[in-house]
């Protein structure tokens, strides 16, 4: 068990970027992006024995944390936060005023369109994107088009 505990940090270490990422889209407020990172981890080493290592662990861990981040941004905030903490993370990542306004963009589009956007502007193909989401590749094309469609519109507006 020590050596998978030891295996699943270096991983998640490794693969730390994408709690930033992903808590980033779903939660404004620096507390809540935190509850949901330790949120995500928790889940992740409750998963972390049945994980496939035919699948990257990037895209594995992906999946998992697009799913609780779903769940917790529709869950009511009236929640009471764990003693002591999963994961000790470190400060976040500074942002810069450009990717804040995307950010907050981002933050206006419903749940599975900002899985999308975030999949897509980290670089994954649409085949990666539809096999994290469960969606086809053809689908995640066509709604990755509106949305950026969406987005240029409400910057343009925004810019105003």
């Amino acid at each position: 068990m020590k050596q998978a505990g030891n295996r699943f940090t270096t991983l998640l270490e490794q693969h730390k970027g994408i709690l930033y990422k992903v808590a980033a889209a779903y939660c404004r407020e620096a507390e809540d992006r935190h509850d949901l990172m330790q949120e995500i981890v928790l889940q992740l080493w409750r998963s972390f024995p049945r994980y496939d290592e035919q699948w990257r662990f990037s895209t594995w861990m992906y999946r998992i944390a697009m799913n609780v981040a779903i769940s917790h941004y529709r869950r009511t905030r009236d929640t009471v936060p764990l003693e002591g903490a999963v994961l000790e993370l470190a400060a976040e990542p500074e942002i810069d005023d450009d990717v804040r306004v995307l950010y907050d963009l981002i933050g206006g589009l419903d749940e599975l369109s900002r899985g999308l956007v975030i999949l897509f502007l980290d670089g994954h193909s649409h085949d990666e994107i539809a096999a994290i989401l469960g969606l086809t590749s053809t689908n995640v094309a066509t709604r990755l088009n509106r949305i950026k469609q969406r987005l240029r519109n409400d910057y343009q507006e925004k810019a105003r």
